[in-house]
């Protein structure tokens, strides 16, 4: 049974229908913001018009009482509108509080006075606009005169704030109203466009755990088509790589077989012959058959650590530098074959770049073209760079690769036809994930002279110092 906290949990986790339901609201506020501003704008305009307004209202309603010559007919005349001006501004204008009238004769006789303008501030002496307080509010007062009649007329003085405040509130209920009619609708309208997801996610979840093969369902709507289709090619990337991976194991697996078994046979010789030569023999044997299982372990262990994309050792070195102390390394490998190993290269040539896979890649090369060369022959390294990229090549004048094989030499345990050199087939594989681990080019061309092969890798840069 679910507890209260999972249930306060599911209430507060990200939602798609409650997302839907905050896009709504946020449009009712902008729609309630616009409305807003679009009467403010209305307002000043009517702000600023309301002056000229009144005062042709006023002056207006004096020349209609000037046809009147009897106090009572004009009192009578004005009361009439009175009422019917307020009821008019209040059903159909609906704006806030009355109209307030004092009429007086040429006299000044008061002839009709607005109940609340009694106890006011008496009318003004000159015709004109001005400022007074009725009931504690503020009042716009204009006088207006004929040749039998002084009237008086008092407005409410509104303000653009008033006005605002007023029509908020007289919108707002509206809106609110409106919106459990518009939410209902778009929570149906989600809720049942979502299904088709929510279908989708179910199918995916009854799969099996090692079934990778396409989803297989079919998908009519558009919106779902790029995420079958991105979770199909995804699948076809996760079969591609466990089919690597098997196929890698096996190549693994039965390339250890073989110096395995020789340091099984050799071991048992060691153990159990009594004569000096096999075992001289079998002593040989076995150590090359561990030194054949330890580079093996060694370049698949180096193989697996260029394969994990987020394992990289980015720093500045001198690249140069690096180089020269990799062919070092190699230089009594060339020197037992009587190979002649060049390197050409800046004095210093710092950079940036991920050491391993740069370090992988130098040695890969150069340990190759010593195995497969020739003896007495001549292997070159040449190294440059620009503020751009970094370009090491590694020729030789040995056998070369054939143009059928130059794709095939990268593929793991790939070992090539036309030689009997000992070898595991992952040098090559090492050098392109190094390469590629380094967002890197690699291509395969002529070597010294016209034959041999060379290597060419282009590797961009991350910074750079010429030396």
């Amino acid at each position: 049974m679910p507890s209260v906290s999972d249930g306060k949990a599911r209430l507060f986790e990200p939602s798609l229908l409650w997302r839907t339901f905050g896009s709504v609201l946020i449009a009712f506020v902008v729609v309630f913001a616009v409305l807003l501003a679009y009467i403010y704008v209305n307002a000043r305009q009517t702000l600023d018009n309301s002056e000229s307004g009144l005062r042709r209202y006023g002056d207006a309603v004096v020349q209609s009482l000037d046809a009147l010559q009897e106090p009572a007919r004009a009192r009578d005349a004005l009361a009439v509108t009175e009422s019917w001006t307020n009821k008019r501004r209040l059903q159909v204008a609906q704006l806030p509080g009355v109209l307030l009238y004092e009429l007086r004769d040429a006299s000044g006789n008061l002839v009709y006075i607005s109940a609340a303008l009694r106890g006011a501030a008496p009318m003004a002496g000159q015709p004109g606009m001005r400022g007074i307080e009725v009931g504690g509010e503020l009042h716009r007062d204009y006088l207006a005169r004929s040749s039998r009649w002084s009237l008086r007329v008092v407005e409410p003085w509104r303000t653009a704030s008033h006005i605002l405040q007023y029509n908020a509130g007289f919108i707002l209920p509206y809106l609110l109203l409106a919106l459990p009619f518009v939410l209902v609708p778009v929570w149906l309208s989600a809720r049942n466009g979502l299904r088709p997801v929510q279908q989708l996610a179910e199918h995916i979840g009854m799969r099996n755990p090692d079934d990778l093969q396409p989803l297989g369902m079919p998908v009519k709507h558009r919106e779902l088509k790029p995420m079958t289709m991105a979770l199909d090619s995804l699948f076809a990337k996760l079969r591609d790589k466990l089919g690597r991976e098997r196929a890698f194991v096996q190549d693994a697996a039965h390339e250890l077989r073989t110096p395995l078994a020789v340091i099984t046979a050799q071991a048992h010789v060691l153990a159990h012959s009594q004569d000096i030569g096999e075992r001289v023999a079998a002593h040989a044997n076995l150590n090359h058959a561990i030194s054949r299982a330890s580079h093996l372990a060694r370049q698949l262990l180096v193989l697996a650590s260029l394969d994990d994309a987020n394992d990289r050792s980015v720093r500045r070195i001198d690249v140069a530098q690096a180089v020269r102390q990799l062919l070092a390394q190699a230089a009594p490998a060339a020197l037992e074959g009587a190979m002649e190993l060049s390197l050409d290269a800046p004095d210093t040539l710092w950079a940036e770049v991920d050491e391993p896979a740069l370090e992988s890649i130098v040695f890969n090369l150069v340990d190759n073209a010593v195995r497969y060369g020739h003896s007495a022959g001549t292997v070159a390294v040449t190294l440059s760079g620009d503020d751009e990229r970094l370009l090491l090549q590694v020729a030789d004048d040995g056998p070369g690769i054939a143009q059928a094989e130059r794709e095939l030499v990268f593929e793991r345990f790939y070992r090539g036809v036309g030689h009997d050199k000992p070898g595991s087939g992952l040098g090559l594989a090492i050098v392109r994930q190094a390469t590629l681990r380094m967002k890197g080019r690699i291509a395969i061309r002529e070597g010294l002279g016209g034959v041999g092969v060379r290597f060419l890798i282009s590797i961009p840069m991350l910074g750079f110092v010429p030396g």
